[in-house]
């Protein structure tokens, strides 16, 4: 079974509504749509069970060459890791930080595991602000400038791109990725899009002394304070951090980390994924991470 939806349920689930908006009369919605949310994984689609037809997409059980077998899993993945690769599915273990009104960092920091669509523009010099690296035959995000349409649209680092423009990328090459969208109307370009394999988030609460419970280095969480926020929420060592209260801190220095979590309020939520796979997925981008670049600001709602 496939950790993440496929093309296929995305575009089954469209049609899906759109039957159901013809059944019952109600009218179609105008153009342009707004992006669908993301689908609850389903057993990805072989050839037997489809009939025969091949699918739109490669198995998505494969990110940056990395093979997620239930092998690789049990040996890398931490287990509540393995739990939320489903999304909607909390560790019985983890216990959740209370939350009171409508907390905006958590808010930010939702994760909708599986295949998305985005849309986005371009800005007024025909740019979309993205840098796309190719991958054992995929294409992933490998920088999305600040303030650019593509950090708007929602597009992050480590993201796998599997459409543009309802076109199948799989096998294009960076050039060729970067031409379709060079030529691309710059109005609409929408993006089907894969989340990071494993990333989850935990929401802790600080203390009196303004403390949340844990210890980290460039970025990659070392040592725990016992019985802190953060250990009472699933919070593990060997994790790197990606977001904080939603916004992008890959390539930002430990001191810059903690100012925004000295200024995120009581509450702090923090986007964490497996060091084995974070450590993967810079190596494969090589220095493709500019930190001046990056988009690091925070993401509107």
């Amino acid at each position: 079974m496939s950790l993440y939806p496929s093309l296929e349920d995305m575009k089954v689930d469209q049609m899906a509504q759109a039957q159901r908006q013809y059944e019952t009369g109600q009218p179609s919605v105008s153009y342009p749509a707004p992006p669908p949310q993301p689908y609850p994984p389903q057993p990805y689609p072989t050839q037997a069970a489809s009939g025969g037809s091949a699918s739109l997409y490669p198995t998505l059980d494969e990110y940056m060459g990395l093979q997620l077998t239930p092998a690789f899993i049990q040996q890398n993945i931490p287990e509540s890791d393995r739990q939320v690769a489903i999304p909607q599915t909390r560790p019985s273990n983890m216990q959740v930080a209370p939350v009171s009104g409508n907390n905006m960092g958590v808010m930010r920091a939702e994760i909708k595991q599986g295949v998305r669509e985005l849309v986005a523009c371009k800005d007024a010099e025909g740019k979309i602000g993205l840098r796309i690296r190719h991958v054992n035959s995929g294409l992933f995000v490998a920088l999305v400038q600040q303030n650019s349409p593509a950090a708007l649209a929602g597009l992050r680092f480590g993201d796998q791109i599997l459409q543009i423009n309802g076109q199948n990328v799989a096998g294009w090459d960076t050039d060729k990725a970067h031409k379709v969208l060079k030529q691309a109307g710059g109005e609409r370009i929408s993006f089907a899009v894969r989340d990071r394999p494993f990333e989850r988030t935990i929401t802790m609460q600080k203390d009196s002394a303004g403390y949340i419970g844990f210890v980290f280095k460039d970025g990659k969480i070392k040592s725990l304070v016992k019985d802190s926020s953060a250990a009472r929420n699933g919070v593990l060592t060997d994790h790197q951090l990606i977001e904080v209260n939603g916004q992008n801190v890959v390539g930002v220095k430990d001191k810059v980390i903690s100012e925004i979590m000295d200024a995120g309020g009581r509450t702090i939520t923090i986007t964490v994924m497996p060091s084995v796979i974070y450590d993967h997925i810079v190596k494969c981008m090589g220095n493709s991470i500019v930190k001046k670049l990056m988009d690091h600001s925070i993401p509107d709602l």
